[in-house]
């Protein structure tokens, strides 16, 4: 078959078939989507109305929506008490928090949707230019990804952060929130849809999910050519089933087994006011500190230390103490604590529990977080400038801490303005998904009648 390619060159593309139809990338059939393909199609035609937006009206509209959801106060909480009341003897204290809604946390949402509307647009940004010797000006530009599904659990500010990076971003967003959340989802997307109404904007532009059932999810992992990139924000098994399950691409996210090591010369006072922060400022995020390593050296020491800040003093002041599981080495210096069993070194507790396993060298805990991690945060206290060089070099996370807490592993805390989730993945994002990892990029080429 004759091609234009020069002598030895393969054809980039596949050719005709016999029947002469050109090739096609495959597409979910419609008939499949009974529960989405509605919402689906309106997204879709959504998407020019946010492209035609400049940056500065993208940035009015995302003040709008922060100004309407603090004016939803109200029904927000009315509506998240309707969960938190369905959540009670089905959800964990610890996981109930993650859930519950306080107008300062409402706040905090509407700050986190400014803070977006503050950053730079991240469309149509150049990236790169060249020319080549025929002429032909060869730029690399930023654009939306297009249609972007998010499948989460609990946690409702989730919809408010997820809405407004999107739509920075100029991407439609799908949200698929968890029953446990569903009246507090439905209370803040009818909150961001007056804001859009109010700048004449299809409410289709942020979209929520009222189906719970697994079937819906399943859905949009499958919706190939309407969703162009999923992203899972929630427990293991949520996202180990997008990642197996999905069709269109997909983010993992979200499990955060996070270590701190503390080496043998590090200053004891600041690792326990590191641990303790990374442990129990708030148990349930993926950001917490979930294994503690302790150099030999220092454990006899450190250990009932550790043993006094984290379960004594909590106790006596009212508060839930830590439950440490000791490896053997460990439990022979603190015998009053809990045995590790063979999968506590392996687990995302998302609770009031800390594995500790004592190493020999800095070696030995680089060795056994790159074993056990799941690519998160971890986080090394230590003295030695040679020890800290040698430990963000070698494991290999997302985000790798110096003598500082793995709870700022977020994208507010980077920076970021508020962020889709943590990437524990390398490709095409790694650690918190702002705005710039909610896009992709094309090439435009300009000429002047050039051809090959």
């Amino acid at each position: 078959m004759h091609t234009n390619n020069s002598p030895g060159e393969m054809a980039c593309y596949p050719p005709p078939s016999a029947a002469g139809n050109e090739f096609t990338a495959p597409i979910a059939d419609p008939a499949s989507l009974t529960i989405t393909r509605p919402l689906l199609e309106e997204a879709l035609a959504a998407k020019p109305a946010l492209a035609a937006l400049s940056s500065e009206e993208k940035k009015a509209v995302l003040l709008s929506m922060a100004d309407a959801l603090e004016a939803d106060t109200k029904a927000i909480l009315a509506a998240n008490a309707l969960d938190l009341e369905a959540a009670q003897g089905h959800i964990a204290p610890v996981m109930q928090d993650r859930l519950r809604l306080t107008v300062g946390r409402i706040a905090d949402m509407a700050a986190g949707i400014r803070a977006v509307a503050q950053l730079k647009d991240p469309v149509g940004r150049h990236l790169g230019c060249h020319t080549l010797p025929n002429g032909l000006v060869v730029s690399k530009v930023s654009v939306p990804l297009g249609v972007i599904a998010i499948i989460y659990e609990s946690r409702p500010n989730v919809t408010s952060d997820a809405a407004s990076l999107t739509f920075q971003a100029g991407s439609v967003c799908v949200l698929r929130g968890g029953k446990e959340s569903i009246h507090s989802n439905t209370a803040i997307v009818r909150a961001l849809h007056k804001a859009l109404e109010q700048n004449h904007l299809p409410k289709a532009l942020v979209s929520l999910v009222t189906d719970t059932t697994r079937a819906s999810a399943n859905e949009l992992m499958q919706a190939v050519g309407y969703v162009d990139l999923l992203i899972p924000r929630g427990g293991a098994s949520l996202i180990q089933t997008c990642v197996d399950q999905a069709k269109v691409p997909c983010i993992q996210t979200g499990t955060g087994i996070c270590h701190l090591y503390i080496d043998g010369d590090a200053d004891l006072n600041k690792a326990l006011t590191i641990v303790d922060n990374a442990k129990t400022s708030r148990p349930s995020v993926c950001n917490a500190a979930e294994v503690c390593l302790v150099h030999r050296d220092i454990a006899p020491t450190f250990l009932p230390l550790l043993w006094e800040q984290l379960v004594e003093r909590r106790r006596q002041s009212g508060q839930p103490p830590v439950e440490l599981r000791l490896d053997p080495e460990a439990l022979a210096i603190l015998p009053a604590g809990t045995p590790a069993g063979p999968k506590d070194f392996d687990t995302e507790f998302l609770d009031y529990i800390l594995a500790v396993h004592i190493v020999g060298s800095v070696e030995e805990a680089i060795d056994h977080i790159n074993r056990h991690s799941t690519g998160h945060s971890e986080a090394i206290i230590t003295q030695t400038r040679a020890h800290a060089d040698l430990f963000t070099r070698l494991v290999d996370s997302a985000a790798v801490y110096v003598n500082a807490s793995t709870r700022f592993t977020d994208g507010g805390q980077f920076g970021l303005g508020c962020e889709m989730g943590i990437s524990t993945q390398k490709l095409h994002a790694r650690g918190p998904m702002g705005l710039e990892e909610l896009t992709s990029y094309k090439y435009i080429i300009t000429g002047d009648g050039q051809i090959r």
